[in-house]
């Protein structure tokens, strides 16, 4: 899995990411993962495929931890 992502804050919140050359709208209330800094959230792409991310901070860099189907 390609764990490069880039993602985009309002708030320090995400409310949308690239994984995979595919862009994905937050669809649902971000969480914050406990035991690391990161978070987990619904997002949906423009086809309407819809998947649940786990992202990670990893020095200056998002990455992908997760991806549920």
């Amino acid at each position: 899995m390609d764990t490069r992502i880039t993602v985009w804050f309002e708030r320090d919140v995400p409310y949308g990411l690239i994984w995979e050359g595919r862009h994905y709208r937050v669809t649902d209330t971000p969480t914050r993962l406990e035991d690391q800094t990161g978070w987990r959230f619904q997002g949906s792409d423009d086809d309407e495929l819809t998947r649940v991310f786990d992202i990670v901070k990893t020095g200056a860099q998002w990455e992908m931890l997760r991806v549920y189907v």
